[in-house]
């Protein structure tokens, strides 16, 4: 199994460079794409950009019923979060405090 990511098609590289499977769509057929990586069984675990489905398991519940696999998980879009004016360097300390609990300063 692997790990498969559902994105629009600016950030599919990016993932597809780490190693991971990247399928894009459009927010209108997320939801369609969705079903369609969850019914494959290819997939443990699919992450879902939020732009494209704020809430994929809700999106997903008739699919995954009876079904304990693939996990979904929902990725923020940083793209979305920076377009208003956003300081991109401040939420990044603040998700690495979050996350490890300290800063880290390179």
């Amino acid at each position: 199994m692997k790990i498969g990511v559902l994105t629009d098609a600016e950030t599919a590289s990016g993932y597809r460079l780490a190693g991971l499977e990247a399928i894009t769509s459009a927010p209108t057929e997320a939801a369609y794409h969705l079903a369609e990586m969850i019914q494959s069984n290819q997939y443990a675990l699919i992450a879902v950009d939020e732009s494209l489905l704020s809430d994929p398991n809700k999106a997903a519940e008739r699919v995954m019923r009876g079904r304990s696999a693939p996990v979904l998980l929902t990725l923020p879009n940083l793209l979305a979060a920076f377009s208003g004016g956003g300081d991109a360097k401040v939420y990044m300390r603040q998700l690495v405090r979050e996350t490890i609990g300290f800063d880290i300063k390179l």
